[in-house]
């Protein structure tokens, strides 16, 4: 069967066809390159390019970042603040150039005091993360282990304390900002600029070059970071629960086998 070039397949990362911030089984790598024989396939993930990488199977003297990456028609990170498309970089930004040094420390400043005064079960390191096109708070500390990270995770389930959190942000930070807020995987928040969400990535993928545009990712809900991208006319948008959801779904579309 002829590849269809008009029609892609876009994916959100973490909780999608990952476990959070874990690696993709082969079975789900394997799903995916035969769905490529029908459609083009892109990833959009939150994370910057390193993290996406490593979920995806990179691994430092074993193999290329470059094969990785060519696996797929497209690859977003940082929301398509990081593109590729067959393999090649076609663009980069940095929030850095569009808020500049004196609004991102203020901004910096007020996230670390804030979280000073959170108790939670368990703090750790690295509650500020920089990347190119958002800042990625954490209030539990991505230095976190895997069961401290679902232990916050069913914390923040009950106390709502990312919820709570982007509204102090928002209060804050309304106006010459002009700063959006969206909880992020498991344990963080992103702050990027306005419509530096993930429909950042389909400036790539113009309307002119594809009939239809779907979309998989689990955080749609209002407030999630796939939402915008989710909700948007260009996509065709389905909320998925698991990377074993995700290829059912696939599955039933495009009539691909699961192995």
């Amino acid at each position: 069967m002829t590849k269809n070039e008009r029609i892609v397949c876009l994916f959100d990362v973490d909780g999608t066809i990952t476990p959070p911030r874990l690696p993709i089984d082969p079975k789900v790598d394997a799903f995916l390159q035969r769905l490529r024989t029908k459609v083009a396939v892109g990833l959009v993930g939150g994370s910057d390019l390193g993290k996406i990488l490593e979920q995806l199977g990179y691994k430092s003297g074993t193999n290329k970042s470059e094969d990785v990456i060519a696996k797929y028609d497209y690859f977003f990170a940082e929301n398509g603040l990081v593109a590729y498309k067959d393999g090649k970089l076609i663009h980069t930004e940095s929030i850095i150039s569009l808020l500049g040094e004196l609004k991102l420390q203020m901004f910096i400043n007020f996230a670390l005091k804030y979280m000073s005064d959170l108790k939670l079960p368990k703090k750790r390191g690295t509650f500020i993360e920089f990347r190119n096109g958002l800042i990625n708070i954490c209030p539990v500390g991505r230095s976190c282990s895997q069961a401290e990270r679902e232990e916050f995770a069913e914390y923040d389930q009950i106390h709502k304390i990312r919820e709570t959190f982007i509204e102090a942000l928002r209060s804050e930070f309304s106006g010459d900002f002009g700063l959006s807020f969206a909880i992020g995987g498991q344990i963080s928040i992103d702050a990027y600029p306005v419509g530096w969400d993930k429909t950042y990535c389909l400036r790539f993928l113009p309307a002119k070059s594809f009939d239809k545009i779907y979309f998989f990712g689990d955080k749609t809900d209002e407030g999630g970071n796939d939402h915008e991208i989710f909700m948007d006319r260009r996509t065709i948008g389905f909320k998925v629960t698991s990377p074993e959801e995700t290829i059912k779904k696939v599955s039933e579309l495009f009539e691909v086998p699961i192995e």
